[in-house]
């Protein structure tokens, strides 16, 4: 069978219409993860991004997040289950709601920033984004890594679990990602994705920052939008996997 992944970014983290470097990213990826607002975003960059990624082909998904515009989402905000459980629904209903106006459907969430990396380790949290998904549709995907809290939680509840790993990103040996304070956590270049992104799609490995080789199962690879030229990272990964024979797909497609 012939591979294939899906390559993923998140978008809509500005306020209002879309810069280039945006519009750029969402034609180089084939999902996109959509701020919902609450670290990044707002009515109008949420309704401009569902509409243009619809046009493109482009798979819809909800990013949401901690409520934390200060710190783009990347603080632990303290919360119950109940109340992430609500908070995802609520991020999730308005993207939804969005995409229904403008002809699209919502088809998978991935958390953003520090809800992610917490719920990756933390069931009560991971529970709680669960919670909020089936809140609002149980058909919807989870992007997690796999083997993490957040993707053992998402299965048993009968969530479909796509398994995601960053390109940009330094791994620990452990399997989690680097902290973002540690020199040589963020990879922005742009070539060496493209090398890793095929190693790790052949093989399922990763070599992690100590240079350990990490077995990790993969179905999305993810460029964070706010990485350095992550348009140029994306377009050149792209074009990798496709000369070494890799179907680029969206993740929910047959």
């Amino acid at each position: 069978m012939i591979p294939r992944i899906d390559l993923n970014a998140d978008l809509g983290e500005h306020d209002g219409a879309p810069p280039a470097a945006a519009r750029d990213l969402l034609r180089a990826v084939t999902s996109a993860n959509v701020a919902c607002g609450w670290h990044a975003g707002d009515a109008v960059s949420m309704r401009l991004t569902v509409s243009e990624a619809a046009a493109l082909g482009v798979q819809i998904g909800a990013h949401p997040s901690y409520p934390d515009r200060v710190g783009f989402g990347r603080r632990v905000v303290p919360m119950s289950p109940t109340e992430i459980a609500d908070a995802v629904a609520h991020q999730v209903h308005a993207l939804c709601a969005v995409a229904t106006a403008e002809r699209a459907s919502v088809r998978h969430v991935k958390p953003h920033g520090a809800l992610y990396n917490l719920a990756c380790r933390d069931r009560q949290v991971a529970d709680g984004i669960v919670s909020g998904l089936l809140l609002v549709d149980a058909s919807l995907a989870l992007y997690a890594p796999a083997d993490s809290v957040l993707a053992l939680a998402g299965g048993p509840a009968g969530l479909h679990v796509v398994a995601e790993g960053f390109l940009d990103r330094a791994y620990e040996d452990d399997g989690t990602l680097t902290p973002r304070d540690v020199p040589g956590a963020v990879l922005d270049d742009a070539a060496a994705a493209a090398v890793r992104a095929v190693d790790w799609v052949r093989t399922g490995t990763v070599r992690t920052r100590t240079g350990r080789v990490l077995t990790l199962r993969l179905e999305t690879l993810c460029v964070h939008g706010d990485t350095g030229d992550a348009a140029s990272i994306a377009v050149g990964v792209r074009e990798a996997l496709a000369a070494a024979g890799v179907r680029v797909l969206p993740a929910l497609q047959a």
